[in-house]
């Protein structure tokens, strides 16, 4: 077997400079790749978008692309460093070591284990994240976040992490003692169940703890969605506003749940930047992700690779040569998963090129039936307005956008309405 035969023909040794290897390369490519398009931030504007800046809003959205790249730049290579001096001083190991000092029991000692790592790699990038929140975004007018709300949503996300992630991690655990080589199969119903119940309550249950949401007051908006629902077939009944301006001035729109549970979810900052018809508009896209079962493909994509990369994980996690490579005497769940995530990124990176093609497909899809039903122009100017707003990038690099986009460009996409 391929496993048996990767035990028999390498060494710890070799493995641990694989995973080196594989990072490094990630790292350059991906720098490369923001180089390219970082060239890029000059370009003359197209003549189909010339009336999305003018001269001073283009410095800006140029000064705006030029300051993230720099952080951006900043932020992978202290991760980087981070890492490889994690793995050269066994830091793997010395959590592990730390984590069997409290407990004997496995499924604890994973809990420990991840815990150290996901508070250590948090301590690294908070600081990023807060300079990027405070500094850049209120720079360019974006930022709307109090240093209590991100404080705040911190504390949030660690509690979701600790109570869901460490539920779902510490059922992991006991399905690879208790099944063996099965575990998969388990691990796969699990993440399944909760995918779908993600799905069709994360309005409900997960966005409350963020942002309030009310139900768009009747008026002309809620009528013409209405009216618009109707004439494709589409029952619409929940529509909410979310308080999307408390955090940043960028706007949103976004579909979730399934039967009963279908709702749309508009941020205040699209009514407040778009008129009636653009908003409209907007709507028809998503609905023609419904309409054509992209929203059911995606999760029904998203499940396949979750099987594949746990029959795979199945094959190698036991695998004693996987945590001698990682300086760890004694196999384990947690450790496996480790070495194994570093394995598969490549393997990620090409699913997601693959997933990625797919999105951009279904956007021109989404972009024909809200063309087709209701119209193509207030698209086009929601799009301009929009990209505007958030000063996008309207020449990205096309191996950027090959590797990294799941939207065309709006050049593209203004080019397939506009047929």
């Amino acid at each position: 077997m391929l496993k048996d035969n990767i035990a028999n023909n390498m060494t710890p040794i070799t493995l641990f400079y694989i995973f080196i290897a594989i990072l490094i390369t990630s790292f350059i490519i991906d720098q490369v790749l923001e180089a390219l398009n970082a060239r890029h931030f000059n370009d003359v504007i197209p003549e189909a978008l010339n009336d999305v800046y003018d001269a001073k809003e283009y410095r800006k959205s140029q000064n705006y692309k030029l300051t993230n790249y720099k952080l951006s730049i900043l932020s992978a290579t202290c991760s980087l460093i981070a890492t490889l001096a994690f793995l050269f001083l066994d830091g793997f190991a010395i959590i592990d070591h730390l984590a069997r000092k409290f407990t004997s029991n496995e499924i604890l000692i994973t809990l420990i284990f991840f815990g150290v790592i996901m508070l250590g790699s948090d301590i690294l990038t908070t600081p990023f994240s807060y300079y990027k929140t405070f500094v850049i975004e209120e720079r360019f007018g974006f930022n709307k976040t109090t240093k209590k709300l991100f404080i705040l949503d911190k504390v949030r996300g660690w509690l979701m992490s600790i109570i869901i992630g460490g539920g779902i991690l510490a059922l992991l655990t006991w399905f690879y003692q208790t099944t063996g080589p099965h575990f998969w199969l388990y691990a796969w119903v699990l993440i399944a169940m909760f995918t779908l119940f993600t799905n069709l309550f994360y309005s409900r249950l997960i966005v409350p703890l963020f942002n309030k949401q009310t139900p768009l007051e009747s008026g002309s908006l809620r009528d013409a969605i209405s009216n618009y629902a109707n004439t494709v077939g589409f029952n619409l009944d929940k529509i909410f506003v979310i308080d999307g301006s408390k955090r940043s001035t960028k706007a949103n729109a976004y579909f979730s749940g399934f039967g009963s549970e279908k709702r749309v979810t508009l941020f205040d900052t699209l009514i407040h930047d778009l008129n009636e018809e653009e908003i409209v508009a907007v709507l028809a896209h998503e609905v023609g992700h419904y309409k054509k079962k992209h929203i059911l493909f995606n999760m029904a994509a998203s499940l396949v690779l979750t099987g594949f990369t746990l029959y795979i994980l199945s094959l190698f996690i036991s695998n004693p040569l996987l945590s001698a490579a990682l300086g760890v005497a004694k196999p384990s769940f947690h450790i496996g998963l480790i070495a194994f995530g570093i394995l598969y990124a490549p393997i990620s990176t090409l699913t997601g090129l693959i997933m990625n093609w797919f999105s951009r497909k279904f956007e021109y899809q989404a972009d024909d039936y809200a063309k087709n039903t209701y119209k193509a122009k207030p698209l086009i100017t929601s799009l301009k307005k929009l990209s505007k707003n958030s000063l996008s990038h309207l020449t990205p690099h096309p191996a950027y956008v090959f590797m990294h986009y799941s939207h065309p460009t709006l050049l593209e996409r203004l080019k397939n309405l506009s047929k």
